[in-house]
């Protein structure tokens, strides 16, 4: 569902795409943290790594942000679980937290609701937002030992009807600007940039892709 755009933008964007991708060797966990979105597919992906026995709880974290108000008739969180359960997660495996509306916050009120308990976590995300993920946890929960992964979908693929290519560029754009301007605050941990990365950052600013910085 890759809408027309020049190749320049294309290829710029796919620098960019590469770039937030982590996927990290997954092993077992204590939990599964399940990050909301538009993208229904995380919660695919966190029922599977459930069935396979990666985990035996996941908790959903998620109000509205930026691309989700007036999505769903419910938080994100509870639209994820009821798509986990229509999967065949046991709803009794399922934790909400129906509160947060940015990465910080599902990291934040996710450690609040678990405490000491989870020492190894699972975060699934969206492909393109698992190295911003890395950069929180690793700030805002740093005695956890963090795995981030992702729905295995390509950069071509990722579009939606719902979320077209223009919002997820204008999306990778704000999350390296956030990479950048974050750590000073706390909320990430420092991370190099490459140069076609920068480059690539800025093409695309200059091409107008600057609604998420």
């Amino acid at each position: 569902m890759v809408a027309a755009v020049s190749p320049a933008v294309f290829e710029a964007s796919r620098t960019l795409w590469n770039f937030h991708l982590i996927y990290d060797q997954i092993s077992p966990a204590d939990l599964i943290i399940g990050l909301g979105s538009y993208d229904l597919r995380v919660a695919d992906h966190c029922a599977q790594l459930l069935h396979q026995g990666l985990a035996s709880r996941i908790l959903f974290t998620g109000k509205s942000g930026n691309w989700t108000d007036g999505l769903y008739q419910t938080s994100e969180a509870e639209a994820f679980a009821a798509h986990a359960v229509e999967l065949g997660v046991a709803e009794e495996a399922i934790t909400i937290e129906p509160n947060a509306t940015n990465i910080g916050e599902n990291i934040r009120y996710a450690r609040a609701m678990t405490g000491d308990a989870v020492k190894r976590i699972i975060i699934v995300t969206k492909p393109q937002t698992q190295r911003r993920a890395f950069a929180t946890v690793r700030a805002q929960w740093p005695d956890a030992e963090a795995t981030i992964t992702a729905p295995p979908t390509s950069f071509e693929q990722q579009p939606t009807k719902a979320y077209p290519l223009e919002k997820l560029i204008h999306e990778m754009v704000g999350d390296v600007q956030r990479m950048i301007d974050y750590p000073a605050k706390g909320y990430q941990i420092p991370q190099s940039i490459p140069a076609d990365v920068a480059d690539a950052f800025d093409f695309l600013v200059r091409a107008g892709y600057d609604h998420h910085l």
